[in-house]
C-alpha cells in the first residue's frame, strides 16, 4: 500500500512575517538594558575609586620640612593636601609661636636659631584634626659661652667670651638677682643651690653689650647635719638632721672600730627628719670620723678627737 506523505507549510501569523520582528525587539530591548547597567557599574565603580582616593588623601598628616638656609636662620615650611588651622613652634620650653595658615594648605617661616644648645619642637594639625609634629636640635656658638658644671652640692658657673666680659647676674627661679663685676675674657662663680628644684637663670653682657643667657632647671640636695657631743656616762652622740630624712650613719674609732646603722630600716621616714645615737667611748683618746648620708645618699662626714 502506497503511503503518500504530506509536508505542509508553516502557517503564516495574521499580519504577515511578524514573529521575527517580536524577537528582535525584545533583543534590542535587552540590549538596552545591558548597556545602561554596565554604565551604572562603571559609574559606580569610579565613584568608589574616587572615594577611595579622597579618603586616602584626607588622611594624611600634614608634612613638615625644615631647611637650613644659614648657619644662624632655618626656614620652616609644613605642606598639606588639607586646609591647615594651626601651625605653631617653640624652642625648648618656652610658650609656642603660632604661624598664621588660615585658608592655607601651605606655610613658610623663617626662624632665627638662638644661641647654646637648644632643641626646636613644631606642631600642625589640619580642618579635620589630623596632626604632624617633628623636634631638631640645634647647637650655635655665640659671642659668649656658659656652661654649668655640678662641684659638690653647688654649681659652677662658667663663662667665655670673644670680647672681655663686663658683668654677670644670676637668679633662683623669680628671686632677685645677684650681680658680678667680671672685666676679663672668662670667669668661674660657685652659686650655692637650694634644695628640692628649681630654675637657674644666668645672664652674661660683654663690653659690646653682647648678651647671652642661659636658663636650667636643677635639683638642689643638702648635705646633713651632723653634731657631735659626749654624755655624762662615757658615751658619744651623734645629732643629725636633714630635711630629706637620715638614711644610714657610718663611723669609725681610732681606724680600726667601724659601725654601720641603717637607720632607714628602723624608723619610718617621718621620724628620721632628726635622730640622735650614743655609742661608748674607749678610755683615753679616740679620733672619731663620722659619716652621715640623707635619702639622696648625699653625705655629711665629720672628724673630731673626743676624750674619755
Amino acid at each position: 500500500m502506497n503511503q503518500i506523505l504530506s509536508v505542509e507549510s508553516p502557517r503564516k501569523n495574521k499580519g504577515g512575517n511578524r514573529a521575527p520582528i517580536q524577537i528582535e525587539k525584545i533583543l534590542k530591548f535587552f540590549a538596552i538594558i545591558m548597556l545602561i547597567f554596565g554604565i551604572f557599574m562603571a559609574g559606580t565603580g569610579s565613584y568608589a575609586i574616587y572615594q577611595n582616593s579622597k579618603e586616602s588623601t584626607s588622611s594624611t598628616n600634614p608634612t613638615i620640612y625644615i631647611e637650613e638656609t644659614s648657619a644662624t636662620e632655618i626656614t620652616l615650611k609644613v605642606t598639606h593636601k588639607t586646609e591647615l588651622s594651626k601651625v605653631t613652634y617653640n624652642w625648648n620650653n618656652e610658650d609656642p609661636t603660632e604661624i598664621n595658615c588660615s585658608g592655607k594648605k601651605n606655610v613658610e617661616q623663617k626662624i632665627q636659631i638662638p644661641t647654646g644648645k637648644n632643641t626646636l619642637y613644631i606642631h600642625a594639625v589640619d580642618i579635620n584634626g589630623l596632626e604632624g609634629t617633628s623636634q631638631k636640635q640645634y647647637t650655635l656658638q655665640g659671642d659668649i659661652d656658659i656652661t654649668f658644671e655640678v662641684e659638690g652640692n653647688n654649681i659652677k658657673v662658667k663663662a667665655e667670651g670673644k670680647e672681655q666680659l663686663s658683668y654677670m647676674t644670676y637668679r633662683w627661679d623669680d628671686e632677685e638677682e645677684t650681680t658680678i663685676d667680671i672685666e676679663d675674657m672668662q670667669v668661674e662663680e660657685i652659686v650655692n643651690v637650694p634644695s628640692g628644684l628649681h630654675t637657674l637663670t644666668v645672664s652674661v653682657v660683654d663690653i659690646n653689650n653682647n648678651t647671652e643667657t642661659k636658663e636650667q632647671e636643677i635639683k638642689g640636695v643638702s648635705k646633713p647635719n651632723v653634731e657631735i657631743t659626749t654624755d655624762g656616762d662615757g658615751n658619744f652622740v651623734i645629732k643629725a638632721s636633714d630635711e630629706e630624712g637620715i638614711k644610714k650613719i657610718e663611723f669609725i674609732i681610732n681606724q680600726t672600730d667601724r659601725k654601720r646603722l641603717n637607720v632607714d630600716q628602723l624608723l619610718p621616714l617621718e621620724e628620721r627628719k632628726e635622730y640622735e645615737y650614743s655609742y661608748p667611748l674607749y678610755d683615753g683618746d679616740n679620733e672619731l670620723e663620722v659619716r652621715v648620708y640623707n635619702e639622696n645618699d648625699v653625705r655629711e662626714v665629720v672628724k673630731q678627737t673626743v676624750r674619755k
